[in-house]
């Protein structure tokens, strides 16, 4: 019986991801795509395709890919996905082959992120079950997060506005996904690949090294190690074969060779491709520079814009180092806090550095909101979730409403696209807030379940020394 469930969940869920990418087909095949790579929710300076386009097109005019401030991006994306901008297929539509590769990046994270929650119920099992807490979760209803995380990802409004709207956003979001499944996975060659590409495209998953790292030293999401200790220490003796391995360095080392590897050849293959135009120091410039000095104040959904517009520009470098440094102040204490739950602390960082980061887009919040599915089971008691649903919908309709009346109406001004930024960043708040309080409530429930275990053993064996 267990094993026809299963068969027919796998069925239900591969109808779910044809469905998808037929459906990305179809509004691939609509007039203009909706016009929707013009929309300043899915477009940034970092991320659009006519940005990347004219990049190519001054390349190949024998010009600086990097002239008149126009592309920002990486080299190696003007190298793979340059040409697409500029072919055609007669009889189809614009960009047909543009369009296609990000469906299939789409669909390649998926299932990166269907395997990884794979990985991470089957690890969390484990564990339960070392703590001898099986028999107690037997009762519940166990979702195959694996699956929940990576449908949540592929039928998200966010990444298949992304995806038709020709961003890079599904290639930036697949390689942090790589990262993630390589380290749960322990392919260290492949997290180190992830990591490196996810950073040199887009410089704040940086700080997933730290998830990685605790991934690559102790292993995926398990209760705390005082919960292990508190169960199996009994009668004053400490049963070591039930307690998970303790850290090691060995792949952490590993990793960090590899990455250097992986860094020295994108490097290299950068150096190569502006070896004419200025070399690294003009794509550093114009692509870590531009996205920490936040020098084009074009609308989008973050919120540095519409302040760095109204600052004076005698404290403008203040509030650069204020909002960057921020970023940079919740790494430590979350992952002291989080150290045993690594793929929940990388959903966490991503979350924030979607929120706080220069040129914020939808396809940022699919990421996180598709791993976020990771733990279903663990969430499924978390507050407000039908507020913060509904706060998605209402900013997602009105955002576009607000930048029609400013822009092409006139009967608006700033502060009215400006406000729905505003509560979208307010949502992503409250989502982090309350998942990390979500998450320490189940901890307590795991908590008060091994103290009652433990209780129990303790009056059985005096019930049996009794006379």
């Amino acid at each position: 019986m267990e094993k026809l469930k299963k068969k027919i969940g796998s069925i239900s869920f591969w109808k779910w991801v044809i469905a998808s990418v037929i459906f990305r087909l179809i509004l691939i095949y609509f007039p203009q795509n909706l016009n929707l790579s013009s929309r300043p929710e899915v477009s940034t300076p970092l991320t659009s395709f006519r940005r990347l386009a004219e990049g190519y097109w001054l390349k190949q005019s024998s010009m600086s890919p990097y002239a008149g401030s126009m592309y920002h991006g990486s080299p190696l994306l003007l190298l793979l996905l340059g040409p697409l901008t500029v072919k055609r297929i007669e009889g189809q539509p614009n960009h047909i082959l543009y369009s296609l590769v990000s469906v299939i990046a789409d669909l390649v994270s998926a299932m990166l992120i269907r395997a990884t929650g794979q990985n991470l119920q089957l690890a969390y099992l484990r564990t339960l079950g070392s703590l001898d807490l099986v028999k107690q979760i037997e009762g519940s209803e166990i979702h195959p997060s694996g699956d929940v995380a990576a449908l949540i990802y592929l039928c998200n409004p966010f990444t298949i506005v992304a995806c038709v709207g020709l961003s890079t956003s599904p290639i930036e979001n697949m390689a942090v996904i790589l990262c993630l499944y390589g380290a749960c996975s322990r392919l260290i060659p492949l997290a180190a690949f992830g990591w490196v590409i996810a950073t040199h495209l887009s410089l704040y998953p940086a700080i997933l090294i730290i998830p990685v790292i605790f991934l690559l030293g102790r292993g995926p999401d398990a209760p705390p190690w005082k919960l292990f200790l508190q169960r199996h220490q009994q009668n004053g003796m400490l049963n070591q074969s039930k307690l998970p391995p303790g850290f090691s360095w060995g792949p952490i080392i590993r990793f960090a060779f590899w990455s250097l590897v992986w860094s020295v050849y994108v490097l290299v293959l950068c150096g190569i491709s502006l070896k004419q135009f200025g070399g690294l120091w003009e794509m550093f410039k114009s692509t870590y520079g531009f996205i920490l000095t936040v020098e084009d104040l074009s609308p989008n959904i973050g919120v540095l814009w519409y302040f760095f517009a109204e600052v004076f520009e005698f404290f403008r470098s203040f509030f650069l180092i204020v909002f960057h440094v921020n970023i940079l102040f919740m790494i430590l204490p979350l992952a002291i806090r989080l150290h045993h739950r690594p793929c929940y602390l990388a959903f966490v960082y991503v979350a924030i550095f979607s929120m706080l980061k220069s040129y914020p887009s939808v396809g940022d919040s699919a990421l996180y909101l598709g791993l976020l599915g990771w733990f279903v089971n663990e969430f499924s008691d978390m507050q407000f979730s039908l507020f913060l649903f509904c706060g998605y919908v209402g900013v997602s309709l009105l955002s576009p409403v607000m930048h029609n009346l400013w822009i092409w109406r006139g009967t608006g001004n700033a502060n009215f696209y400006f406000a729905t930024a505003m509560v979208y960043a307010c949502l992503q708040i409250v989502l982090v807030v309350e998942g990390v309080s979500a998450m320490l409530n189940h901890e307590r429930k795991l908590r008060r379940l091994i103290t009652g275990k433990t209780q129990d053993s303790k009056s059985g064996l005096l019930s049996d020394s009794s006379p």
